[in-house]
């Protein structure tokens, strides 16, 4: 039987990043004076500066922000798609600055989970053919286990009678779900969504963020670009970013039931 991801009521709230447990706190995420700038015909354009952040097991945080405030940089510098200028990015215990373009493509493949506004699913593989793509290229299980995993999330996710239907013939919704799977596929510690409820009805909306606040009670590190005010309810934590600055990283209580989440109009 396929679990709905809707429920009234989180397993766990996400751990604050100032909380004390009995479970390692060792950082996931661990920035240090990061700054990024690019070169533009205009001239530089410095879109990170001397950023520091920390992120522990557990914790599920939104980064907000205005368009152009250096969100979605943050991101990509944490995933290792872009390089800082300057300062030091740990994740997972390993500094990816001294990683080689190869490396650094099987440490994300094993280390970061990554989910899109657009789902980004291969057009001509089927769901659970889109969900084994990252097991088939770090290796990770077995060729035997990998089909049974990948229907092991469907399952999760809710989808796991679309798992051999192709990704054109399913909702919104569903891609997403799809996506979120894929992106769990190597069981990494860290998930990186970029308006993750960006092109979703509110309800869809609200199962993602449910499933997300499950996902950080099971211990994965959650960071999500949000232009969406309901979204940021879900969470543990937010991290405001102005010009390429965190100006505010408060710590906040999740709410228990539905979110509500806005649909972008």
């Amino acid at each position: 039987m396929v679990a709905s991801l809707h429920r009234s009521a989180p397993r766990g709230a996400p751990k604050p990043h100032g909380a004390t447990t009995g479970e390692p706190t060792t950082p996931v995420i661990e920035l240090s004076r990061v700054g990024k700038s690019y070169v533009l015909p205009a001239g530089a354009f410095r879109a990170l500066n001397d950023v520091d952040l920390t992120a522990r097991p557990g914790e599920f945080v939104a980064v907000v922000g205005r368009s152009g405030s250096g969100k979605s940089t943050l991101l990509n510098l944490i995933a290792g798609i872009d390089r800082p200028t300057e300062g030091e990015i740990r994740v997972g215990g390993v500094d990816i600055g001294t990683l080689g373009e190869n490396e650094l493509a099987a440490w994300r493949g094993r280390t970061v989970g990554l989910v899109f506004q657009f789902f980004q699913l291969l057009p001509t593989l089927t769901a659970i053919e889109n969900v084994m793509i990252p097991m088939d290229f770090t290796n990770t299980y077995t060729s035997r286990e990998r089909r049974a995993r990948a229907l092991g999330l469907l399952e999760r996710m809710g989808v796991a009678d679309q798992a051999d239907k192709l990704p054109a013939s399913l909702s919104g919704g569903q891609q997403q779900r799809v996506a979120i799977a894929r992106a769990l596929a190597n069981d990494p510690p860290l998930l990186l969504a970029d308006e993750p409820t960006g092109n979703l009805d509110s309800q869809t909306s609200d199962d993602v963020m449910d499933l997300f606040r499950d996902l950080a009670s099971d211990g994965k590190t959650i960071v999500m670009v949000t232009h969406e005010r309901g979204a940021r309810s879900a969470v543990g934590r937010t991290i405001t970013i102005s010009d390429g600055h965190i100006v505010d990283d408060t710590d906040q209580e999740p709410v228990a039931a539905s979110i509500g989440v806005a649909v972008n109009g």
